[in-house]
């Protein structure tokens, strides 16, 4: 079993320690560093990553809303100077947490969890059938709402909001349509308009250049037509 490492940390040092130590340790492979947490976003969502390295208090994003706005979290051991963020660390499933300056043997540990975990969960996917995919939309300052993806109608751009309709309520949240939808399976949805971006399987029926879902009609952006025709026409 192979993990692929990735590092975010805004202290040049730690990054160096980190990479030593992974480089050392049997069954990882360092994929990419970055000291600052917003330039990693592109490349978190476009490569597959095993294993996250991540610091928290870190300048314009912190590793703690990173992690939160990510749909797909890769398995994250925290590294860090400030011990105060333990416990909000572990609600979010993180693997491990570093106090720096981290020890060999320490790092080892986290490591080994890691594995164990991954371990499970390829073992898992293979006797278990699909899970029920989710997201956590982050409603109020405190409040991370679950969402099952398969109950989501359609998104609707409220300028710097966004509203998420499903079967049986409408959530609003600070976030573009945008990066919403870029967090989104594309094919479970796709953007048709510039306000809206709506689920592929609960279309109801298409007319001229609008689609109906739950009784409501959503229009087709000229710009986005020919992806839809594509996507949804199958031309």
């Amino acid at each position: 079993m192979d993990l692929k490492c990735v590092i975010i940390d805004d202290e040049p040092l730690a990054i160096n320690v980190i990479k030593n130590y992974v480089d050392q340790t049997k069954g990882l492979t360092f994929l990419a560093s970055f000291n600052d947490a917003t330039e990693s976003i592109d490349y978190l969502r476009s490569n597959e990553i095993d294993l996250l390295f991540l610091d928290i208090n870190m300048p314009l994003l912190d590793g703690l809303n990173l992690l939160k706005s990510m749909h797909q979290k890769p398995l994250t051991i925290i590294t860090t100077a400030h011990e105060e963020f333990a416990v909000e660390s572990y609600e979010l499933e993180v693997v491990d947490y570093l106090v720096k300056p981290i020890s060999f043997h320490r790092f080892i540990m986290g490591v080994n969890k890691a594995f164990k975990i991954k371990e499970y969960q390829q073992k898992d996917n293979f006797t278990t059938p699909n899970k029920r995919a989710y997201i956590f939309l982050k409603i109020d300052k405190k409040k991370l709402q679950k969402i099952y993806l398969d109950v989501i109608l359609s998104i609707e751009s409220l300028g710097d909001y966004i509203k998420v309709n499903t079967l049986s309520n409408n959530y609003i949240a600070h976030q573009t349509l945008s990066n919403f939808t870029d967090d989104l399976p594309s094919d479970k949805f796709i953007r048709i308009h510039r306000s809206y971006t709506i689920s592929i399987d609960k279309i109801e029926s298409i007319e001229g250049n609008s689609i109906e879902i739950a009784n409501n009609r959503y229009p087709i952006g000229r710009s986005y037509l020919n992806e839809v025709r594509s996507v949804i026409f199958k031309v």
